[in-house]
């Protein structure tokens, strides 16, 4: 696996291998006959998947640059829109639909390719037109008078709150129609990654680490925030091939980075870069619909001061101790509730805090530092599926609400790991009229902080059977941050080139 070469010879990028979705497939059929099984139900039917649609910029005839639908990625790994795949539950046969383009497609956009195209493309065993769908799906299996079972997916997704779509066609009144095994099943199937997904994730995370590093070198007073912004995306997509990033890149510095999910058409990373701004940058690339998820903070000068020192200080020695505990069977809660404690335990040790840090705890102190959780599932969506499985709830306690997943970590999870300290007007006023976690706040020295912003660090890890493998490599340690951002080279046993 290669990152793009740098210096004038041909650019390499990852090729990812169909047999990486000849397996999602067969992990699917596996997971299903077994549940199925369960219920004490036949392993027969059909999976039916529709993909991704393409849209129109509002009632404009420009099309939006289409990126497919992720569980429709996951067992076919198909870039195009309109298509439809099925899996023959009894026999494990893949089949892919490809839309009937109109002739003038090929004037506009290029050659229309067969079905046959489509098969020896992404390695199904079959491929049809999507007006022959209906018959084809009729013939997959004995049907002794009655409708053909058809698994659909429809689910709730526990970040977004938002319901998946279930696949509609012409012709469906005529199947018989199963909207609650599939969903579950194929979700709790994305939570645990292949050899294969761990060798994009970590492809995904060097391109988008050296992104990071290179935006690290130019970030000087006197920029703009989007100019962070478009390094970065220029450069993933021109040495990594990442045409997609993540989620929309948060650029923060100053004040703004207390903003947890700066960067919207509200707030465009537009600020002038200031001396003595701390940065909090949070960008990941996307490849093969595989995303990073990774957050720099560092100060915009190239020098920690005190104050940024102790700040930095708790966040990274919050990261470190929660690394050093991963591993299979431990539970992501006590994690968060671990970072919560190191970030506490540093600003009581700086004279922000007083008090037992035990005592903070029970009050839930943390959250009004660290309102967002430890961190999240990563994979073809930068929030992946599986963090509440059916029957599972979110503790509703401040920051932990905040936790997408409550899961013990299990080998082969990807999650990032994102410690954060900021300090934000909205949370710090409350928590310093609460007679109950006003006693802890030293307020003539946090008050010092109002302003300041705020720090993160994420690194995006899998769990692996002993511990678990970081496949993020950016700066962390002070000393490698002041470094880097003054030209030294990274990682430092590189050569500078």
């Amino acid at each position: 696996m290669e990152n793009g070469c740098q210096n004038g010879g041909e650019t390499r990028t990852y090729v990812i291998p169909l047999e990486l979705y000849r397996q999602n497939r067969q992990k699917l059929l596996l997971a299903l006959r077994a549940r199925l099984a369960h219920l004490n139900l036949p392993s027969k039917g059909l999976v039916l998947l529709q993909g991704g649609e393409e849209h129109n910029k509002y009632c404009t005839d420009f099309a939006e640059l289409f990126r497919q639908e992720s569980y429709f990625a996951y067992l076919f790994g198909v870039t195009e829109p309109g298509f439809y795949g099925a899996i023959d539950v009894a026999d494990g046969t893949s089949h892919l639909f490809v839309p009937k383009l109109n002739p003038d497609y090929a004037v506009w956009f290029g050659k229309i390719e067969p079905p046959q195209y489509f098969k020896e493309k992404y390695a199904v065993d079959a491929a049809h037109y999507v007006d022959e769908m209906p018959d084809i799906l009729k013939r997959t299996e004995a049907n002794a008078g009655g409708k053909v079972l058809l698994y659909v997916l429809h689910g709730l997704n526990t970040d977004s709150g938002l319901y998946c779509k279930p696949a509609t066609f012409s012709g469906i009144d005529e199947f018989a129609k199963d909207m609650k095994t599939l969903h579950p099943v194929l979700s709790e199937c994305r939570v645990i990654k292949s050899k294969h997904e761990i060798d994009v994730l970590r492809y995904t995370n060097k391109v988008s680490s050296a992104a990071h590093v290179k935006v690290m070198r130019i970030a000087k007073p006197g920029l703009k925030e989007y100019q962070l912004e478009s390094t970065f995306l220029h450069d993933v997509y021109f040495n990594g091939g990442c045409r997609y990033v993540s989620y929309t890149c948060i650029c923060a510095t100053g004040p703004n980075s207390s903003i947890l999910h700066y960067g919207h058409a509200a707030a465009p990373n537009d600020r002038t870069l200031k001396n003595g701004d701390m940065a909090l940058l949070d960008m990941g690339g996307e490849y093969g619909c595989y995303g990073s998820d990774i957050t720099c903070s560092y100060p915009i000068n190239g020098k920690f001061t005190d104050e940024q020192k102790i700040v930095y200080g708790a966040v990274l020695e919050a990261q470190k101790a929660v690394i050093a505990k991963l591993r299979p069977g431990v539970n992501w809660v006590d994690m968060h509730k671990l970072a919560e404690e190191k970030i506490l335990e540093t600003l009581k040790a700086a004279g922000y805090l007083r008090g037992e840090v035990a005592d903070m705890m029970a009050v839930r102190l943390g959250a009004v530092f660290m309102p967002h959780g430890l961190g999240h599932f990563m994979g073809l969506d930068v929030h992946d599926v599986g963090g509440y499985p059916e029957g599972t709830k979110r503790i509703d306690e401040p920051g932990l609400r905040s936790l997408r997943t409550a899961r013990d970590l299990q080998e082969g999870m990807v999650l990032t790991v994102e410690p954060g300290c900021y300090f934000i007007d909205p949370l710090l006023d409350p928590a310093m009229e609460n007679p109950a976690t006003s006693k802890f706040l030293v307020k003539e020295k946090i008050n010092k902080l109002r302003g300041f912003g705020g720090v993160r660090l994420e690194d995006n890890l899998v769990v692996t059977a002993d511990g678990c493998e970081n496949f993020t490599d950016c700066p962390r340690e002070i000393a490698d941050v002041e470094a880097v951002m003054a030209g030294a080279p990274w990682p430092p046993s590189r050569s500078k080139k």
